[in-house]
């Protein structure tokens, strides 16, 4: 077995993570391969610099890695998928800062989660993806996203129109700031922030959730991930933004965009023991009384 380790260039990303997984890699047998900027970024603090096999894009990593360790939160977890891509790889994420909803294993449970990984001890968590398809293919084939996919104005641009299209039949005109269309995964991202519902990370829907609207009884509404979904893009500024999780780009006004589901899935490792109701309550601190 290969171990690949994605990570962002930070102090919290410490090395002693990797100093364990090379111990772990004797005891266990498997191999390890780096995110090479990650290396390079270790071996500046490093006495003793690290040799391992590296990988710096996706047709390297596809190549050598049977499970993919990221190393962060859950925004380090969703740069994994430009990696991974569809490949079906599994992800585990570790996280190494604040609690998240993706990355739940934390350092003192790692030597252990990866001892499970190397037994084959866990189970996929499948997650669907939302695909954008629009012409000019402006993600340059990566237009898919694990939390959501967002229409937004430009910075200090005023509102946007956004027409909305449910397989063909007319939704909405959202005059807004933007609108996000959220995963289940993505429901507790952005689109709860706008307020937008919490879903099951299994639910087989989409949720539109309009950001900042000019009518306020313009609300979020949940609609089936099987529908194909649609938007013409109109407003007084020349351009607006899309953004598929972290990954932004700018089209010109009148553009129309087209948001189905993916046909492939992220694959997350669930180790025994974790579950989205237990995330969910430490996260939001639910039934926690802070008063004195």
């Amino acid at each position: 077995m290969t171990i690949a380790v994605y990570a962002r260039n930070t102090k919290d990303n410490r090395a002693d993570y990797i100093e364990q997984l090379q111990i772990l890699s004797t005891q266990e047998h498997f191999q390890i391969v780096v995110f090479k900027p990650y290396q390079d970024f270790l071996n500046t603090t490093q006495s003793k610099p690290f040799v391992f096999s590296t990988f710096s894009n996706s047709e390297e990593l596809i190549a050598k890695a049977d499970v993919v360790i990221s190393l962060g939160g859950d925004g380090t977890m969703l740069e994994t998928l430009d990696y991974v891509r569809k490949s079906g790889i599994p992800v585990l994420g570790v996280n190494t800062g604040r609690l998240g909803f993706l990355a739940t294993v934390y350092k003192e449970d790692f030597a252990n989660a990866i001892k499970l990984i190397t037994k084959e001890k866990y189970t996929l968590d499948k997650r669907e993806l939302i695909e954008l398809d629009n012409a000019t293919d402006c993600f340059k084939g990566v237009n898919y996203a694990l939390n959501e996919c967002t229409i937004h104005k430009k910075e200090s641009s005023a509102m946007i129109n956004i027409d909305t299209y449910v397989d063909g039949v007319f939704l909405n005109s959202y005059f807004a700031d933007g609108l996000i269309v959220s995963t289940p995964t993505g429901s507790t991202a952005y689109s709860l922030s706008c307020g937008g519902p919490i879903m099951m990370p299994d639910s087989d829907n989409f949720i539109i959730t309009p950001i900042a609207p000019h009518n306020l009884n313009v609300r979020p509404i949940v609609i089936s991930n099987n529908k194909t979904i649609s938007f013409k893009v109109s407003g007084r500024s020349e351009s607006f933004n899309v953004s598929l999780d972290s990954r932004s780009q700018t089209l010109k006004n009148q553009s129309e965009l087209v948001i189905k589901k993916a046909q492939f899935k992220f694959h997350m490792i669930n180790l025994e023991g974790q579950h989205f109701f237990e995330t969910l309550r430490n996260k939001l601190l639910w039934g926690i009384d802070k008063r004195q």
